[in-house]
């Protein structure tokens, strides 16, 4: 007798779809992982619906509305793992930016009639909500990245996710620090690892997409950004980008705030 496929389940909150299509945007390997697993619901890419329970389910987008709150808690209940993808999902997201001021202003300012719009006053993530196993980061996640942790449950044991910031990964590929040698205001120092450096290998500063890394010395950073001749409010804005809700993040946005 075959053995059954593990059951897969992809589902979306308040998001931009960013990170479901970084999964279906693994195209071959994609092919392997259907033929390892029954695909059992993922609106984005398939109209059938298997009811669960579900070996694996994977998490896209914050908590916004009270028909999600109460949804992530189904979907936590018929998921024997659940993981998160993306920074709406680990963190709250860009939306996470209705919670430091008042939503009714944004609700008024973007619909003609805002009285019809049913939303709650913050965006939060999944894990204020439900337990989570795995928290895969980025806006959107590393393809790799994505594909190993999926393995990696499937195979029956813990997933691997880098714990050091992104400055490591610029050292691994040998890049010259555009902090020290170009005087640009760079995340790098307190963004957790996964997006291989991308930003900087291009001479660019990393904008946090991948949140804030473990024991982050926000403060110190800030610092060094002010000898830079950064503002305050351009100090805000650098901490309130994709992981604007993350308690690291929040917590230095706030302190340089008039």
């Amino acid at each position: 007798m075959a053995k059954k496929k593990p059951k897969l389940a992809v589902w979306k909150f308040a998001s931009c779809d960013g990170c479901q299509l970084t999964l279906l945007d693994c195209e071959d390997e994609l092919l392997t992982l259907a033929g390892a697993v029954e695909i059992a619901y993922f609106v984005e890419a398939s109209r059938s619906h298997v009811r669960g329970p579900y070996d694996l389910s994977l998490v896209d987008g914050s908590i916004t509305t009270l028909h999600d709150a109460d949804l992530v808690q189904e979907v936590r209940r018929t998921s024997k793992v659940l993981a998160t993808l993306g920074a709406c999902a680990t963190a709250g997201g860009i939306q996470a930016l209705r919670n430091f001021t008042d939503v009714e202003e944004y609700a008024a300012a973007v619909y003609p009639r805002p009285e019809y719009i049913e939303t709650l006053k913050t965006s939060t993530p999944v894990s204020a909500h439900v337990p989570v196993d795995c928290e895969v980061r980025g806006c959107p996640p590393n393809k790799d990245q994505l594909l190993s942790v999926v393995g990696a449950y499937l195979q029956g044991r813990a997933p691997v996710l880098p714990q050091y910031s992104v400055c490591l990964e610029c050292k691994l590929r040998g890049n010259i620090c555009v902090l020290v040698a170009r005087g640009l205001p760079c995340m790098g120092p307190v963004t957790m690892a996964g997006c291989g450096a991308l930003c900087p290998t291009y001479h660019r500063a990393c904008y946090a997409c991948f949140g804030p890394k473990e024991t982050p010395n926000t403060a110190s950073l800030s610092g060094r950004f002010k000898g830079l001749k950064l503002k305050e409010d351009q100090l805000v804005r650098l901490f309130r980008t994709f992981y604007a809700g993350a308690e690291a993040f929040r917590q230095e946005s706030e302190a340089h705030e008039k």
